[in-house]
């Protein structure tokens, strides 16, 4: 796994409340399990720098980015968010988004990276929502366009929420396909359209899932992607609070497998991001998103272990 590289600061963590639904704390934790597990080796893990400015100009409104940044958002605005203001969450979101930037950059050179955060799908150019300050998927699509390192690009959102925000930055530009599969009856109450939506019933289990998904994903390649960036989503997991889907842990750990091999076999770089999760227990959100990485390494490493033993 020399070339794999993963992203991750201590920055990205921000006090939003000992109590809040979401679990500030499972980006360190990841981290940590991965790396005292061995799965990921202390020179794998690089540290991102906090986003530029310009680069986040280049999806939100400048308006937003200086009130974000002064702390000036309408107690509305934060309301629409989901998560207190203060200095460490501007601090936090401005690494993650240069986390998935980098990945996404080093994933052309190396076939694969992944950022310990991201996938904040639910941001607008002119604001958050859905414990979403910054979208980084957006962001870092525009940014290898500027710099004429990707021309067309593919979303693989399977977040149990809509990419509303997403859908929203780039309806109706031929060079950036949103795929999003979550469930038909959450959050966002008001949908966006993506180049590809597929609703799910509540109580869609692991089969009924997977089939659609190997189903959709060939069609996908019709649009003939430089990069993929998939959001690999912990919350269609059976024990999520805010999920409504029966997906098992297995269930998602193929689900990443899928994904990671139809990339894989298509030659088409991918960044893996996070997204988000909110299991009853934080330890299960964390081997979700772990699973993950791991899926990375027995896709991309082992199976090429593995064909180079075959062909020695």
């Amino acid at each position: 796994m020399n070339g794999y590289k993963v992203f991750y600061s201590s920055y990205y963590y921000a006090d939003i409340g000992e109590g809040h639904v979401f679990p500030i704390r499972k980006f360190e934790i990841a981290k940590e399990t991965l790396f005292q597990e061995g799965t990921l080796s202390e020179e794998q893990l690089v540290e991102p720098e906090e986003a530029l400015v310009e680069d986040l100009l280049l999806v939100h409104t400048k308006d937003y980015i200086e009130r974000l940044r002064d702390g000036n958002l309408t107690p509305k605005e934060v309301r629409k968010l989901g998560l207190p203001w203060s200095k460490s969450l501007v601090r936090r979101s401005f690494h993650a988004i240069s986390g998935t930037i980098h990945a996404a950059r080093l994933a052309l050179e190396a076939g694969v990276s992944s950022n310990l955060a991201g996938g904040t799908h639910h941001a607008y150019p002119d604001r958050g929502e859905g414990y979403c300050v910054l979208n980084d998927v957006a962001v870092a699509i525009r940014v290898l366009q500027r710099d004429g390192l990707a021309g067309r690009a593919l979303i693989v959102d399977l977040d149990v929420h809509q990419g509303d925000g997403t859908a929203h930055i780039f309806k109706g530009d031929a060079e950036v396909f949103t795929f999003s599969m979550h469930g038909a009856k959450n959050y966002p109450l008001f949908k966006q359209t993506s180049s590809l939506d597929i609703g799910l019933a509540d109580g869609t289990t692991d089969d009924e899932y997977l089939g659609i998904l190997s189903e959709a994903l060939p069609r996908l390649l019709m649009h003939d992607p430089d990069i993929i960036i998939y959001l690999a989503g912990a919350d269609p997991y059976e024990h999520d609070k805010l999920g409504r889907l029966k997906l098992t842990m297995n269930g998602l750990k193929r689900r990443d497998e899928i994904v990671l091999e139809f990339a894989r076999v298509a030659g088409v770089p991918i960044v893996t991001t996070m997204s988000g999760g909110y299991a009853k227990e934080i330890s299960d959100t964390v081997e979700i998103h772990c699973n993950t990485i791991r899926a990375v390494k027995k896709i991309f490493f082992d199976h090429a272990a593995g064909a180079a033993v075959s062909t020695g």
